[in-house]
């Protein structure tokens, strides 16, 4: 994966963005797989372990010079599950890039065998993961889009507490 991340990045054009999805844990930072990226998304849910990977997360991220390091709160189910993320993310100095609400729509979708994006275009989540794209467009201008997704599509960010990379143009 190291080799690939690097690939990407030194052979960019300067109109590319590889977004990649990685294990939510911190050994990818310490092999330097990540070496060659802009920006982490730490995908993290209100529960213990799941902001503990954050707060380990993210102070690799900063030693290795990763420059946007954002939390993504995921499968929010109300006001306290938001709090309790950003409450966190704030006393590590985590930035929370977005918030990905539970989204029932999320399980009809996959019942049926369909993208949620296909089955419930306007579903939250898909709003949610919408605003995830503009994040990345409007903070890592100068980027184009082209994505390498390598296991989570959009309707699955609910259902996947990982690390999302952003490869560096180089």
């Amino acid at each position: 994966m190291r080799g690939l991340l690097g690939e990407l990045a030194t052979g960019s054009n300067g109109e590319t963005m590889t977004i990649t999805d990685m294990e939510a844990s911190i050994e990818h930072m310490s092999r330097g797989t990540i070496r060659h990226v802009d920006a982490i998304l730490m995908v993290t849910e209100p529960y213990f372990r799941s902001l503990e990977t954050v707060g380990r997360m993210a102070p690799l991220a900063r030693e290795l010079g990763i420059a946007h390091v954002w939390a993504v709160a995921n499968k929010v189910r109300g006001q306290r599950d938001e709090e309790i993320i950003r409450s966190y993310c704030a006393e590590h100095g985590v930035e929370v890039g977005a918030v990905v609400p539970w989204d029932e729509a999320i399980q009809e979708a996959d019942r049926e065998g369909r993208a949620l994006m296909d089955y419930a275009p306007a579903a939250p989540a898909v709003t949610s993961v919408e605003g995830i794209a503009d994040l990345l467009e409007r903070e890592m201008a100068g980027a184009a889009a082209t994505v390498l997704p390598t296991g989570v599509t959009g309707e699955e960010i609910a259902h996947d507490d990982s690390s999302t990379l952003h490869s560096r143009d180089r």
